[in-house]
Parts: structure tokens; C-alpha cells; sequence
């Protein structure tokens, strides 16, 4: 039985190399640099080898991709706990969201095809749902005592999506301002909707 755990274990740190070195890959080199050869390199194994865990380069973006959604998600929840008002909640939850695509560009890269050609299957992955949704709930609070119609909390939540992602895409096409300039740019984005939505 140990010795089928010590495989087990192996195997999951394969797979972990292998998206590690997907990931330094890109960030030396860009998105379109990645192939399964370079990977191979990376960790000192055959292409082969590769193979035996991601069927393409496609399925090793569609991990990557998983990967980042459930980070993207941890550091947004973690945002929302650190506050009691929805306001205050919504406000530090698009911050996070902010901060992650920065701290994680490449990763947000792929999620949301800035600057790459996202993987289309990532739109069915159900962890891509997750920031969504919990942004969503804390709309939906915030509006309280009105009850929202799907719609109402729909337009809220892509009028703060819309903002937000579009400015990270400016910024990492290098057409943005000072970090400074973009900071006060997205909290009086952020709040300027928080204001709409309690109206």
C-alpha cells in the first residue's frame, strides 16, 4: 500500500512540474513560446512523459486555466471576509480581483484572453463560475431590502466587470497610466457603482 501511495504522490508532483514549468516558460517567454517540447526540457523528461499526463497543450491550459479560477476565487472570498457591509465587502472583493491579475498576469492572461488566445473549454469549467458568483451574492445583499430581478443583479455585476476587466487590459497591453493614476482610476470606479447599486 505504500508503495502505491509513494506512485500516487509521484504522479501528482509530475503533474505539478509540468504546470510549473508551463508557467516559468510563459512568464520568460509569452504565451506562444509554450509547447510540450519546451516542457519537456524543463523538467528533464521526454515528450513523451508529457503526453502521459496532458493529451495536449490545450488540456495543460485548461489546468492552468482551472488553477487560476480557484485562485482568483480564495483571494476574493478572502477579501469579502475581512469585511462586515456589503459596500465595504464589494469594494475589497474587486480589489482583490484587481491585485490578482497583476500578482498573477499571465495566469489572468488566460482566463480571460488578454494578449492570448484563451482556451474556448475554459468557459465550461465550473470553477470559472466561482468569483462570479460570489461577487454576485454580495450585489444581491447590498441591493436589500430590495429583492433583485436576475436582470438587475446581472447589469450591476458586468457594469463592474466591464470597468474593471477592461482597465487590467489597458494596463497589460501597456496603454494604462501610473499605477497611482490607476489605483484612483478603479476606486472611483468601484465606488461610483457601490453608490449606483444603494440608490
Amino acid at each position: 500500500m505504500a508503495s502505491k501511495d509513494r506512485i500516487l504522490r509521484l504522479k501528482e508532483e509530475t503533474r505539478i512540474n509540468i504546470l510549473d514549468a508551463s508557467l516559468q516558460i510563459v512568464k520568460q517567454e509569452g504565451w506562444n513560446a509554450l509547447s510540450m517540447r519546451k516542457i519537456a526540457d524543463v523538467i528533464e523528461y521526454t515528450a513523451p512523459i508529457i503526453y502521459e499526463y496532458y493529451s495536449s497543450k490545450e488540456a495543460i491550459l485548461l489546468e492552468l486555466t482551472r488553477k487560476g479560477f480557484l485562485i482568483l476565487a480564495k483571494d476574493v472570498q478572502a477579501a469579502k471576509d475581512k469585511h462586515r457591509l456589503p459596500a465595504k465587502q464589494l469594494e475589497a472583493m474587486w480589489l482583490a480581483y484587481w491585485n490578482f491579475a497583476f500578482a498573477e498576469k499571465e495566469l489572468y492572461q488566460l482566463m480571460f484572453g488578454v494578449d492570448v488566445n484563451c482556451c474556448e473549454m475554459a468557459k465550461k469549467l465550473p470553477e470559472s463560475e466561482i468569483p462570479a458568483d460570489l461577487i454576485w451574492d454580495v450585489i444581491v445583499d447590498l441591493m436589500a431590502p430590495h429583492i433583485p430581478t436576475e436582470d438587475e443583479v446581472c447589469i450591476k455585476y458586468y457594469t463592474f466587470w466591464s470597468v474593471i476587466h477592461g482597465l487590467i487590459s489597458i494596463n497589460m497591453v501597456k496603454r494604462g497610466n501610473t499605477d497611482e493614476t490607476n489605483r484612483e482610476i478603479l476606486k472611483l470606479a468601484i465606488s461610483g457603482i457601490i453608490r449606483s447599486i444603494k440608490d
